[in-house]
């Protein structure tokens, strides 16, 4: 392949951990340069990679040895920094949410010209969702009617030294772990049409429970419990529900429900788990093999999916697209009505079963 793709990482937070285990090893892309708001963080990550240099992030955006940007920021930042990349002429590659709002999400991908922008959750291109997606193309539900996708949890300040910004615009259940069950959702039924919202807050402020500021007080600007009703393109309706006011759940992270069957997702959080089919009259859920995505993946594989096929699997036409469905679930709760979007995305094409032998190797 010539040399490897150079990538560059600005942000070195708690979540960079896992992009420096997927992209590390990987022989078609290389950490060339870190960089972040404290010089420390950045020489700390550059330390992880033999010939890695701790820069500035301005320094960072200019160096021709970068490629791809990976922006690891809070979201405040994402855009911009991306667009700053951009008009450094790289490609970029961010953590979710494109950006804390559609305006600025559809000016990084107006600025793009021929870079490419891409933007996690990558979790659908595990084979939890994609051996899921395989079945519903198959027609092994009939047509597709509903689904149902559901996320609860006390709240992040249970386990966060610096839970701030899930507290923020921006932040919250459905724009911090909305993104993974909506871009499955979208992958498995397409795109949206129009959404109606409800949502609630339980406390105006959260305590940090561990870390060098515990005890200490936050306050909580976004609504902390919100419920949706999607209603896609093809005709199919999904109920979701995001949550850090309960204890905990019982119910599946997503059901998908055809004429003929039911399917049962594992936790989009995560690139791999158990789908389960079950047919009218049947006693039992069958478990289905892994028949596409891959396997034992980590965060990071868009990227390199990517730089191996140049595919538009993680493109951030879907991002933006997802972004505006949780910011018109938002606007519907507040002010009480339905909302047509104004975004699409063309479903991509799905993964063919790459197991990690296969992903992580050089072609």
């Amino acid at each position: 392949m010539g040399e490897p793709h150079g990538i560059g990482i600005v942000g070195i937070g708690v979540i960079s951990g896992q992009y420096f285990d997927t992209l590390a090893a990987h022989p078609d892309v290389r950490i060339v340069a870190t960089a972040d708001l404290d010089p420390a963080r950045a020489a700390a990550g550059a330390q992880r990679i033999p010939g890695c240099r701790s820069l500035t992030v301005e320094e960072l955006l200019a160096d021709p040895a970068v490629d791809t940007v990976l922006n690891l920021t809070v979201p405040a930042a994402h855009a911009p920094v991306a667009l700053a990349a951009l008009r450094h002429g790289k490609n970029v590659y961010g953590e979710k949410p494109l950006a804390p709002t559609v305006a600025p999400a559809r000016q990084i991908l107006d600025a793009a010209g021929s870079a490419w922008v891409g933007c996690a959750p990558d979790t659908a291109l595990g084979a939890g969702v994609q051996t899921a997606r395989a079945a519903v193309d198959a027609g092994e539900i009939g047509r597709p009617v509903a689904a149902v996708a559901s996320w609860t949890a006390p709240g992040h300040e249970a386990w966060h030294p610096h839970p701030d910004f899930y507290y923020r615009e921006g932040g919250g259940p459905l724009f911090d772990m909305g993104p993974y069950y909506l871009t499955a959702l979208f992958h498995l039924l397409g795109p949206v049409a129009r959404v109606s919202g409800a949502s609630s807050r339980s406390r105006d402020v959260r305590q940090i429970a561990t870390g060098p500021r515990a005890g200490e007080e936050i306050p909580v600007e976004v609504d902390t419990h919100v419920t949706g009703i999607l209603e896609h393109v093809s005709g199919a309706v999904s109920t979701v529900t995001f949550s850090f006011d309960g204890v905990a759940t019982q119910a599946a992270p997503i059901e998908m429900h055809g004429e003929e069957a039911t399917l049962a997702l594992p936790d989009p959080n995560f690139f791999d788990g158990e789908v389960r089919l079950r047919r009218p009259g049947a006693d039992n859920w069958d478990s289905l093999p892994v028949r596409a995505g891959y396997e034992n993946a980590g965060r990071g594989i868009g990227l390199i999916d990517f730089v191996r096929d140049g595919g538009a699997r993680a493109h951030g036409d879907i991002a933006l697209h997802v972004l505006e469905i949780m910011t018109a679930l938002t606007d519907s709760a507040r002010e009480g009505r339905r909302i047509d979007l104004m975004t699409t995305a063309t479903r991509p094409p799905i993964v063919p079963r790459t197991s990690r032998a296969d992903w992580g190797a050089a072609h």
